[in-house]
């Protein structure tokens, strides 16, 4: 019996703790729409910048990697750039 009350005990407290991480979670959220939100009011494109914030997140390896696969693609589909024109 004591074993259960304990473990009970326990999966509350860990029930809890998720708990007030979401609604941390939801007003963080909140705050940064209204981020976006003030950024639009003075004409940044927000969907750039959140390409922007995505980006900043990777390392430098990582960015390269996906550059160059994104270029590959276009390249495939006839959407590169020709350098010729440069």
């Amino acid at each position: 019996m004591a074993e259960g009350s304990i473990a009970a005990g326990q999966l509350k407290s860990l029930v809890e703790r998720i708990e007030r991480l979401e609604e941390e979670k939801q007003t963080i959220s909140a705050d940064i729409r209204e981020v976006y939100a003030e950024a639009k009011s003075h004409g940044f494109d927000t969907k750039v910048m959140r390409q922007v914030v995505r980006i900043r997140k990777q390392d430098s390896a990582e960015r390269q990697e996906e550059e160059a696969i994104r270029d590959l693609y276009l390249h495939a589909l006839g959407m590169a750039p020709d350098s010729s024109e440069t």
